[in-house]
């Protein structure tokens, strides 16, 4: 456990090969001193991890990502399809993955790719599996699925180092606790003598209390979006049919959206930000507006701070300040020339307001942790001063702290008169931050309730019911 730049990841990654260690420490594996050389090296010990971020090629099969690089060969040196498509469909029923190994990776959703990883990773006979967020992506009934996994692969004395700001799990399936904080163990005792007050006050040195302020509504009467009849034009195989939404956003209101992964909600905000054709209506101010492509709908006031940061949200090889800028860049221009006094100015104040951990604003954003990397997102979006901003994930893969920052940040925005749409699989996140919750469910709105009526019960049933 640790808050984001703890260096859990990259501790990982020297248990991994990825990095070497450059300051001395001893790894033993079985007791044996061990210098874990390379990737390759750390598989073949028995070493194996599933990313915080995803990294599967998109263009071949579930199969053909389970077994890349290890691909079973017939007689004469082909690739043994059926062979490994059986081995896969064996290896996703384990996991309780009702997937068919033959679909491409490029048609399945953020969570489904999300199962896809730690199945390829429960394919190796590890005797370590790290997992890294493994949970950040998962629905409810997903994440269930895998801790029973994990429960499963502890009797098989497999060793299970599992990496998650979601603190209930922690409580869940760990034995033992190790907390760090600024590239150094603070804490580390059995899960018996740990509770969540003083976990918490280890990862960040603050007490719980100070992350959950007063929740104050600062909605109006106004309703500044409307959607009325939304449909999807055409939906891919594992999508919801988005069909007949009807909802209004009013000024300054926080909405929350609920739903189990593959419901819909994502889709729903894609067609409204011009990602996805639609028929239907969408109205701001009353004012029907036809929206067909992201441009157009940066040009109305909205925002959309995508749930994958990394293929939606950001350009990993340019820096902090490149991304920064990149929705709003035309501000610190003048005769064609970017003014890069006032654009490095701006982006230090969200920095510093935002708390965002960076060596330089210069630095490469691939090289900042995912909590880091989110935050620069929001960052990019709130630079430009939209009046309608779609969160969708906003604090996947963020620590208790940096959640908190986020919340209390949406909440100052909501003040300012901002509307804020807030999709999240985590529903106490939802309950936290809106004034009002919708249910999807199937593509379909099947619950509205106000705050003073959203019980996480209430949400559920909506959800599943």
């Amino acid at each position: 456990a640790g808050e984001n730049g703890a260096g859990k990841s990259t501790l990982m990654k020297i248990m991994t090969g990825v990095t070497k260690s450059d300051a001395g420490g001893v790894i033993s594996i079985d007791g044996v001193p061990t210098l874990i050389r390379d990737p390759v090296h750390a598989r073949s010990l028995g070493i194996n991890i599933i990313h915080q971020e995803l990294s599967m090629v998109e263009n071949l099969t579930v199969a053909e990502n389970i077994f890349l690089a290890r691909e079973p060969l017939g007689r004469f040196g082909f690739i043994a399809a059926r062979q490994m498509n059986d081995s896969a469909r064996k290896v996703l029923s384990e996991l309780e993955i009702d997937i068919d190994p033959k679909t491409p990776m490029s048609k399945l959703s953020i969570g489904q790719k999300q199962m896809i990883e730690i199945a390829r990773a429960i394919s190796y006979e590890s005797k370590i599996i790290i997992m890294d967020e493994p949970t950040a992506s998962l629905s409810h009934h997903e994440s269930t699925t895998l801790l029973r996994v994990i429960r499963k692969l502890r009797d098989q004395n497999i060793g299970i180092v599992y990496i998650t700001h979601r603190l209930e799990e922690i409580f869940q399936i760990a034995d033992h606790v190790t907390v760090l904080r600024d590239g150094k163990t603070v804490d580390s005792r059995p899960i018996a003598q740990m509770n969540r007050d003083i976990l918490v006050h280890k990862m960040v040195d603050r007490e719980l209390s100070e992350f959950f302020g007063q929740h104050k509504s600062h909605a109006t009467s106004d309703v500044l979006l409307s959607v009325r009849g939304l449909s999807m034009k055409h939906a891919a195989p594992h999508q919801a049919h988005v069909e007949d939404v009807n909802f209004d956003l009013h000024k300054g209101e926080v909405l929350g959206f609920f739903g189990l992964i593959g419901a819909g909600r994502t889709e729903i905000m894609e067609m409204i930000f011009g990602l996805r054709p639609y028929t239907g209506t969408i109205s701001i101010e009353g004012k029907p507006v036809e929206i067909n492509d992201p441009s157009t709908a940066i040009e109305k006031g909205l925002g959309f701070v995508t749930e994958d940061r990394k293929g939606q949200g950001l350009v990993l090889g340019m820096s902090v300040r490149e991304n920064f800028s990149l929705t709003h860049l035309a501000d610190y221009c003048s005769f064609d020339f970017v003014n890069r006094t006032l654009e490095s100015g701006q982006c230090q104040t969200f920095v510093r307001d935002l708390g965002i951990k960076t060596p330089t604003i210069e630095q490469k954003i691939v090289n900042l942790s995912g909590g880091n990397q989110q935050k620069v997102v929001i960052a990019k979006w709130v630079a430009r001063r939209p009046r309608i901003l779609i969160v969708d994930e906003p604090t996947r893969g963020i620590d208790v702290g940096a959640k908190a920052e986020v919340h209390a940040l949406l909440s100052n925005l909501a003040e300012q008169g901002l509307s804020i749409i807030v999709i999240s699989s985590d529903l106490p996140e939802v309950l936290a931050v809106s004034d009002r919750v919708l249910v999807i469910k199937a593509g379909r709105i099947t619950g509205e309730l106000s705050r003073a009526d959203a019980t996480q019960e209430r949400v559920m049933l909506a959800a599943t019911g």
